[in-house]
């Protein structure tokens, strides 16, 4: 009877363990992985009495044996009666029905999350554009604009605060009504853009008909250049030194070609290098005068600095060069000199002329430096006036060049010795060239892009950080444009708070406060957010404007200033 019992035991542990493993599935709701994991190994290796540890095992009789030692091989055999297997079956069906733990209902939040929109390598929908633009790119009138919408912006030129704009979708699509096509307004424009170039071929040609008329019947009219630039500052000494100069030269040469004295030779050439560097310098002070053009926006102040380099090398190549060659030559082979009188003569009316040239420069340079705050030393040395700081060191070099060419000849009239004179010759080369030397350098390092004064950069950065809106200024960059004029260039990085403050100062709160009232769903908090969103980078730039226009008011020779939101 006892393997029938087994066989039967064995059956309800089979069943009763597929049982227990969906009761275990059950529990595993209520219960944490570490609690499965003791289930799964009670399954596995517990006996069967703890496989249904919700079950009350009052309710499961198990047949079972049990072995007790009471001596050396006595065993009791009990037998008690084991339910049927339908009656297990309900009994443990009836607790699985039974709820294991009094749950919460879940409740699921779902974000609302704004989807991303691809815009594109190329997106121009929302762009703004002028009605000088849409009417050359897009070949429309002005009648054709007075029916699309126009939309006030912040105008970046100093002189208007607003101007009026067009949306680039609605120029496009007026344009196509307009032509029909793309390929017809694309016909349109080539056609256009042929007239315009026709029209400059005709235009040049007039231009220079009229000028051969103007040369053949005379101009009667005034010129309507500006000719003050010559009448003071710079312009003034320099056509003071071309006067000058070209007096001496022409008085020079004659001397020399009277005595055939090398020093006077090289006087000559001095002279003549002089008038002809100052002429040049007149041509650069008259080109930076003239107004910016869309081909150069910061202006032609640089042509100074330019036209004192080419200076700095024609003095170089045609005085000194021509110098040290007549001073060695008459070393190689000297000749027997002529009276000097009239040399000394010259040589004297030239240290007059140009020692009131080199005063009138001193006193142009003195007055500069004084306006700038700086020593006249170091004016000098940074070449803050190229054009004056030529004729300076032009009539520097002059004098000290009759002074030197003086002696020497004097010491041949006294000697009768030749080779003092091309002596000369060769001192007044030198003199050229160490001039010439430093006019290059200065102002090579002047159209490299030099920094203005530390002090004057620190002034301007402090006041930018004073302001509330500013949280820090990085990368700042001045850079002196010549005549004055001061780019500056910094990276702001902005307090959004206090930008956000100040749009709002300008809002109704009511009507602000009843939108957001308004606000249910996503896209109608898209829709606030982008209109708002809008006025406060609006209100950014209105802060940049802000502060540039600050800058350039207290420092009137910043002409240029450059601001990144950082």
């Amino acid at each position: 009877m006892l393997p029938g019992l087994a066989a039967a035991a064995a059956a309800h542990r089979c069943s009763w363990s597929s049982l227990c493993r969906l009761r275990l599935r059950c529990r595993a709701v209520a219960c944490g992985s570490s609690d499965l994991q003791e289930w799964q190994n009670l399954v596995t290796f517990g006996s069967f009495s703890n496989i249904v540890p919700c079950c009350t095992l009052n309710q499961v009789k198990l047949y079972s044996t049990n072995v007790q030692k009471e001596g050396q091989g006595s065993q009791t055999h009990k037998m008690e009666k084991v339910p049927s297997f339908d009656e297990a079956a309900e009994n443990i069906g009836a607790e699985l029905k039974a709820p294991l733990i009094k749950q919460e209902p879940l409740q699921v939040r779902v974000k609302a999350v704004l989807k991303k929109r691809e815009y594109g390598p190329k997106y121009t929908q929302n762009n703004f554009i002028t009605g000088v633009r849409a009417m050359n790119e897009f070949c429309l009138k002005s009648s054709d604009l007075e029916q699309l919408r126009k939309i006030r912006r912040r105008s970046p030129h100093e002189d208007t605060e607003s101007f009026t704009v067009y949306l680039r979708s609605d120029v496009e699509t007026k344009s196509l009504e307009v032509w029909g096509s793309p390929e017809a307004l694309a016909r349109e424009k080539k056609l256009r853009k042929e007239a315009e170039i026709e029209y400059r071929e005709k235009l040049f040609r007039n231009q220079k008909i009229l000028r051969e008329y103007r040369e053949f019947l005379g101009n009667t009219k005034p010129r309507s250049r500006p000719t003050s630039v010559f009448f003071k500052g710079p312009g003034k000494v320099v056509m003071v030194a071309i006067c000058i100069n070209g007096l001496n030269c022409f008085f020079k040469f004659l001397a020399w070609i009277y005595t055939g004295s090398a020093s006077m030779f090289s006087e000559a050439i001095h002279s003549l290098s002089d008038t002809c560097n100052q002429a040049l310098l007149a041509l650069g002070i008259s080109k930076s005068v003239q107004t910016p053009d869309p081909t150069h926006p910061y202006g032609f102040s640089n042509m100074r600095y330019i036209a004192s380099l080419i200076s700095g090398v024609g003095i170089f190549m045609m005085g000194a060069g021509l110098s040290w060659y007549h001073g060695v030559m008459g070393l190689l082979n000297p000749q027997p000199i002529e009276s000097l009188l009239w040399a000394y003569c010259i040589l004297a009316g030239s240290l007059v002329s140009e020692g009131a040239t080199l005063l009138v420069a001193v006193n142009e340079l003195r007055r500069s430096a004084r306006a700038k705050g700086m020593s006249l030393y170091k004016y000098v040395m940074e070449s803050r006036d190229p054009s004056t700081n030529v004729i300076l060191l032009e009539d520097t070099a002059a004098v000290l060049g009759v002074t030197i060419a003086a002696t020497c000849m004097g010491l041949t009239s006294i000697t009768g010795n030749p080779l003092y004179d091309s002596l000369g010759s060769l001192g007044v080369g030198t003199l050229l060239g160490v001039v010439s030397a430093f006019l290059i350098y200065t102002n090579t390092e002047a159209l490299l892009g030099r920094s203005i004064q530390p002090e004057q950069v620190q002034r301007l950065t402090e006041l930018l950080e004073n302001d509330p809106s500013v949280r820090a200024i990085h990368d700042v960059k001045a850079t002196d444009l010549g005549l004055g004029k001061v780019r500056f260039k910094a990276e702001v990085d902005f307090d959004g708070r206090v930008v956000t403050r100040s749009y709002l100062e300008k809002q109704d709160f009511d009507q602000m406060l009843q939108e957001i009232q308004e606000v249910k769903t996503p896209e109608e908090l898209e829709t606030f957010m982008l209109k708002h969103g809008e006025n406060i980078i609006d209100t950014l730039g209105a802060e940049v404007d802000r502060l540039e226009k600050e800058l350039k008011k207290r420092n009137p020779e910043v002409r240029h200033v450059d601001l990144e939101i950082l």
